[in-house]
């Protein structure tokens, strides 16, 4: 047993999924998420020579908390607390219970932790503060504290007296809520997706984050979808955002544009980025642009937006380059002369 005790939960898993075979392991593959698989690969191809008697333990070991979490879920925690008293006796039967409690916990209200908290706002704002609490304790950090400050303020100190003062809860009760807000959280999505996630959604983060977790991000996405990064890029930097560009970045873009594509541009945007556009090109090309633009009649706007669009990837190269900066409305992207 001193053996079992050594082995991390990740070796044991290794164990587990090397004993069942590889068309079983195989289907249990089937339902990890893809860093679980890469993990768990990780660990079977690392696992240290085991003895029969160790690796009996660890599926022993697993087949008592599979039991364990049936017997709860069929009969409940009173019933299940009974059964693995007789059948384990009381010491087995207690830390049996507090494995399955701990594992249900951590996988408790899993939908939560993914729903935008607009939504989880909605559900939540009419309970009691002792079931907000419960539920916040299972979000993440950042939703707990979104929702917490859109409370009434009386209702934020009772929520936060109980989250503080909460100690444990019973695994029933918690499943009855979950059950019961899980329903509710169908129902609030099915009325309003349009504000939870997409592309724009997307944009607007990446907008905001650092430029090291922007190419990071996008470096890993392309690999998996690369249709999807060119799509978030489109959102991410639009023609009418040239307003934000000091006038040495907006200069060096155009020297790199088709003089045709910044015509049409021009002539389907706003006077405001006209302005902005003619005030930073030379002289001669400012006639050559405005002429071209008064022979340009009946332009259909798809082409407009295939020639901003051009100009944008143009601005979006050169700010890869390092030979222009796009603001971003941080801090830290601020030139000081």
């Amino acid at each position: 047993m001193s053996d079992l005790l050594e082995l991390t939960s990740k070796q044991k898993a290794a164990v587990i999924i090397t004993a069942l075979g590889s068309d079983n392991a195989a289907y249990v593959y089937k339902h990890l998420t893809n860093d679980e698989v890469e993990t768990l690969t990780l660990d079977v191809s690392s696992l240290p020579y085991l003895d029969a008697s160790t690796a009996n333990n660890v599926l022993n070991e697993f087949y008592e908390l599979c039991l364990t979490q049936k017997v709860i879920t069929d009969g409940g925690v009173e019933y299940a607390r009974d059964v693995l008293t007789k059948a384990f006796g009381e010491e087995t039967a207690a830390k049996l219970m507090e494995k399955i409690s701990r594992s249900m916990q951590t996988k408790a209200f899993e939908f939560v932790r993914k729903s935008d908290y607009k939504n989880l706002l909605a559900i939540v704002q009419n309970e009691y503060p002792q079931t907000i609490a419960l539920i916040l304790s299972y979000a993440n950090s950042d939703q707990a504290s979104a929702v917490l400050s859109e409370l009434p303020k009386e209702k934020r100190v009772d929520v936060i007296e109980r989250i503080a003062k909460m100690d444990s809860a019973s695994p029933d009760t918690v499943k009855t809520i979950e059950a019961t807000l899980e329903k509710k959280f169908a129902s609030v999505v099915s009325m309003d997706t349009a504000e939870v996630g997409g592309i724009n959604a997307v944009a607007d983060i990446l907008n905001k984050v650092d430029r090291s977790t922007e190419k990071y991000i996008f470096d890993e996405l392309t690999v998996r979808d690369p249709a999807l990064v060119e799509e978030i890029k489109k959102k991410m930097f639009v023609f009418e955002d040239i307003l934000s560009l000091d006038s040495m970045s907006i200069q060096r873009f155009i020297r790199e544009c088709d003089t045709k594509d910044l015509s049409v541009a021009i002539k389907g945007s706003n006077e405001e980025v006209a302005a902005v556009l003619f005030a930073n090109m030379p002289k001669r090309m400012q006639d050559s642009i405005q002429q071209e633009i008064e022979y340009l009649h009946n332009i259909r706007m798809r082409d407009v937006e295939e020639a901003q669009q051009r100009i944008v990837g143009i601005i979006r190269h050169l700010e890869e380059e390092g030979e222009l900066v796009i603001g971003k409305g941080g801090g830290d992207d601020e030139i000081i002369a």
